[in-house]
């Protein structure tokens, strides 16, 4: 197997975008729309107040994550992705801890996220990642299907 590197790029560079674009195609897949219409602004995701981070396998960019502040000592996980022809190989938990390292790194003792119902393979890897259910939040909030998890760093 080959290793995943990580690399933290600019929220708005071309591979983050391309990325980003194949994550909301795949929510709008499951979900209808524009797959994700949470407000985000590049900003949000630059040290410290955020960070984004992207995988990759043989030299190509094959999955991403972000965190941006949620409050003074709380980083929200989004946009995690893994293409479909890299899953299966840890993709997404090297991000997510990546993900987490980076916010930690940055004083942040809690992370959360909000995700959907139709996304059982990331309720599964969260709750194994030890995440747990909280409250929903976000701007998904009262919308059915929304399922939102934390973890203590």
């Amino acid at each position: 197997m080959s290793e995943i590197e990580i690399r933290a790029v600019r929220f708005d560079a071309p591979v983050a975008q391309q990325l980003i674009s194949a994550a909301l195609a795949d929510l709008g897949a499951r979900y209808g729309g524009s797959g994700d219409d949470t407000p985000v602004d590049a900003t949000e995701f630059e040290s410290p107040d955020g960070a984004f981070l992207v995988a990759y396998l043989a030299g190509e960019p094959v999955g991403c994550g972000g965190w941006r502040s949620h409050g003074a000592d709380t980083a929200e996980l989004k946009r995690m992705y893994t293409a479909p022809a890299a899953r299966g190989r840890g993709v997404a938990r090297t991000v997510l801890a990546a993900v987490e390292r980076s916010a930690r790194e940055q004083g942040r003792k809690r992370v959360v996220l909000e995700c959907g119902d139709k996304q059982p393979e990331a309720i599964a890897m969260y709750g194994s990642a030890g995440y747990e259910r909280i409250p929903n939040f976000g701007f998904y909030k009262d919308e059915e299907g929304c399922v939102s998890f934390g973890r203590t760093l």
